[in-house]
């Protein structure tokens, strides 16, 4: 479902991935026994892999006038600005001593690394989302040997003083490397190259989604009863260790293998094809919610960062604020604040860069 030029589902899904995020921040992953929770069983990986996956649908959605050199160049230097911007946003809060990992440093160097990409086709973005899937891992495991162990403290601001090192921790080393998490990027923006409004197209990401997730659960159920994958004893954030190439058949949440990516990436595209299938009058609250993603993550780790969490209590405080927020904004006919400011340069650059282009579209822009 639409509303004017955005695309109601695509905002419902990324309300569905934060509110997922922050039902991990503040509720328990695992019970006293170890077994995972309902919150572990449901959100834990996946809602920041939905994050990063729609985070592609909406660059795709965002750049569908790029048709030449020259809007190419015009729409890059755009995402090139708001994925600087984004991620020193997420390197200052990192000062705060939030008691989570802060996503938006590899959420803005994905924007960089999108730059290039604008051009490609649906199929073509497919296809290398299948490639980075297994080939990323690979090739993280490669770089990673001899690297200390991460993901290690969290890089803030000081980090930009070595930017190389903060380049290994960004893209192999760090909670979400951007390396592997490559894979969501693409598949995100071949989902935003097709017709998004057609419930055809709804119902096979949901179908081709769930089929991929259940698939990669079963290779990896499979695999295990071999005798030969690793079992964790400890959550290995980002990426497994380079120790053994079995390390790689493991399905762990926020492992970064291929199995955990396939299986991610699947349920991210069931989630969104099942949010574009819902009535308007379902989408309207959520999609108000994912319509300002930045202002209100950012405002959830600065609150974290304030007070201590007490489980269901602080969940609902912190979701009941979101909607209150994304509900205000929207009857206001408002952008969030921070999606404002980190939208502006890019605004700047189309316009001096290219002032006589048409403006592009922007259905279901986060």
């Amino acid at each position: 479902m639409s509303d004017g030029g955005r695309l109601l589902g695509v905002d419902a899904a990324r309300a569905v991935a934060l509110t997922g995020m922050v039902a991990t921040h503040t509720l328990p992953l695992t019970g006293p026994d170890g077994a995972p929770t309902l919150t572990g069983l449901l959100a834990d990986g996946r809602s920041s892999a939905l994050f990063a996956v729609v985070a592609g649908v909406g660059v795709a959605l965002s750049t569908r006038g790029v048709v030449d050199a020259r809007s190419h160049a015009v729409a890059g230097a755009g995402l090139l600005v708001r994925g600087l911007l984004v991620g020193l946003l997420g390197l200052a809060l990192v000062a705060l001593r939030p008691p989570v990992a802060v996503i938006l440093a590899y959420y803005g160097l994905l924007f960089v690394v999108a730059g290039p990409l604008l051009r490609l086709r649906a199929g073509a973005l497919a296809a290398g989302a299948a490639v980075v899937v297994v080939a990323g891992p690979v090739l993280s495991h490669l770089l990673r040997a001899g690297l200390r162990d991460g993901p290690g403290p969290q890089a803030g601001l000081p980090a930009l003083a070595d930017p190389g090192q903060l380049l290994v921790t960004l893209s192999l080393t760090g909670y979400y490397p951007v390396l592997p998490w490559t894979a969501y990027l693409l598949a995100g923006m071949a989902v935003g190259r097709l017709d998004l409004r057609r419930p055809r197209t709804a119902a096979f990401l949901l179908a081709g989604g769930a089929a991929l997730a259940v698939v990669a659960r079963v290779v990896a159920a499979v695999l295990r009863g071999g005798g030969q994958v690793p079992e964790a004893s400890a959550r290995h954030y980002g990426s497994t260790p380079p120790t053994t190439w079995w390390w790689l058949a493991v399905d762990d949440p926020h492992s970064g293998t291929p199995l955990d990516l396939a299986h991610t990436t699947g349920t991210a595209l069931a989630v969104i094809g099942l949010c574009l299938l819902l009535p308007r009058v379902l989408l309207w609250l959520p999609a108000a919610v994912g319509a300002v993603p930045l202002t209100l993550y950012t405002a959830h780790v600065v609150w974290l960062a304030q007070e201590p969490t007490d489980g269901v209590p602080t969940l609902l405080r912190h979701l009941v604020a979101a909607a209150a927020v994304g509900a205000a904004l929207t009857l206001l006919g408002r952008k969030g604040p921070l999606e404002t400011i980190t939208g502006l340069p890019a605004r700047l650059l189309r316009h001096h860069l290219s002032p006589a282009t048409p403006r592009t579209s922007e259905p279901g822009r986060g």
